[in-house]
């Protein structure tokens, strides 16, 4: 059993996040190789040029189908809508990500997903956190230097997406857990700056 479960812990796989909008779609890859995530590319489609919603869809569909051609994801995590007070813009990004969702499911990936709120708290350790405090914690996580430079915080929120998930996935296997910060101070101490 063992074995099985060391084996499972070094396969290599590869999670597409996404952070579904009308106006602008982040995505964000994360190969994870011997049990430790790094980033393979990230980046946004941009949409506001164009004013058919239609047209919108078919081109993040386009989109997604692409990066999953190009980078055989193994798995997709999409960030879900946030419950807003406009029900319009609810309704426009929930059609945005359904269309990710079914770019994955036509390409047979098997897609999760997560509220804002949590994957800012997997991220951050704060459900609250800013959009700039996901960047900068990503930056520390997977040990960027200037990777994330020049990038927008739709790119940034969708590798978020995609980080949450190997973090999510990783507790379902096993994953340590301590009992205060103080011991996860004690275990990690090269996590600290």
């Amino acid at each position: 059993m063992l074995a099985k479960v060391s084996k499972e812990v070094n396969k290599e796989r590869i999670i597409l996040g996404i952070d579904p909008g009308t106006n602008i779609m982040g995505y964000g890859l994360l190969l994870v190789k011997n049990n430790k995530p790094c980033l393979i590319a990230l980046g946004v489609l941009q949409l506001s040029k164009y004013e058919d919603h239609a047209l919108k869809l078919k081109k993040i569909f386009e989109c997604v189908l692409g990066l999953i051609e190009q980078y055989l994801p193994d798995e997709l995590s999409v960030e879900a809508p946030f419950f807003g007070k406009n029900v319009q813009s609810m309704l426009k990004l929930g059609r945005a990500q359904g269309v990710a969702i079914a770019a994955a499911v036509h390409k047979n990936i098997p897609v999760s997903e997560y509220q804002p709120r949590k994957i800012k708290q997997s991220v951050t350790g704060n459900g609250n956190a800013s959009k700039e405090q996901v960047a900068a914690m990503l930056k520390s996580i997977l040990n960027l230097k200037n990777e994330l430079e020049g990038e927008t915080l739709d790119a940034t929120d969708a590798l978020a997406a995609a980080l949450c998930h190997y973090f999510q996935n990783n507790q379902k296997g096993g994953k340590k857990s301590y009992s205060g910060w103080q011991a996860f101070i004690n275990d990690n101490p090269n996590r600290l700056k």
